[in-house]
């Protein structure tokens, strides 16, 4: 039975519960808190495997791109259920992958950004009403569907510039939704076995 649905856009309280119920069933997987949202809001991150080379990916910078949040949940479902079938996935063996290398993967930058496209902030509420007052701001922009921001209306695309400077040695790669979409390990310039 699959813990990850992708037929739903996540919030919060499905990720926090996507990730425990992983954590319990795939107890080789490893998750820590790398920091807090505007509105308080952990944002977790989810290590696969144990091996010296180490790749970074990250998922919903953009509020308005939350389905990447689903790619890669499903991503470290997908793996988790081929480390266990010791079966490849996208044509590598999930445990020799497992040896080789960490997979650090935080799959909400912007859980409070998120959260507001994704309705989990009622209409009227004052996390809404302080984001669409923003939002009046740009009125060429959709609200809450055209929201990128975080609650705060900051954009958080420096954060790759964070992870570049602070985590030079691993490798980064965003999941993009606006124009394309960039799977695990289909970006041939990335070797998981340098």
């Amino acid at each position: 039975m699959a813990i990850v649905l992708t037929n739903s856009f996540y919030t919060t309280r499905s990720l926090y519960n996507n990730i425990r119920t992983l954590l319990y069933t795939y107890p080789f997987l490893q998750s820590e808190i790398i920091g807090f949202s505007v509105l308080g809001n952990p944002i977790p991150y989810i290590r696969i495997g144990r091996g010296a080379n180490q790749v970074f990916y990250s998922a919903s910078i953009h509020a308005n791109e939350s389905i990447t949040t689903n790619i890669l949940m499903k991503f470290i479902e997908d793996f988790c259920v081929a480390y266990v079938n010791n079966s490849d996935i996208y044509g590598i063996n999930a445990r020799t992958l497992f040896q080789n290398s960490s997979i650090y993967i935080v799959p909400m930058c912007n859980p409070d950004g998120v959260n507001l496209v994704n309705g989990y902030y009622p209409i009227g509420s004052s996390i809404y009403a302080q984001a669409q007052s923003i939002a009046n701001n740009y009125p060429s922009i959709e609200f809450p569907n055209g929201w990128k921001a975080n609650i705060s209306g900051e954009s958080l695309i420096n954060f790759h510039h964070f992870i570049f400077k602070k985590q030079c040695s691993l490798y980064y790669i965003s999941i993009v939704f606006a124009s394309n979409v960039i799977l695990p390990f289909q970006h041939s310039k990335f070797s998981l076995f340098q």
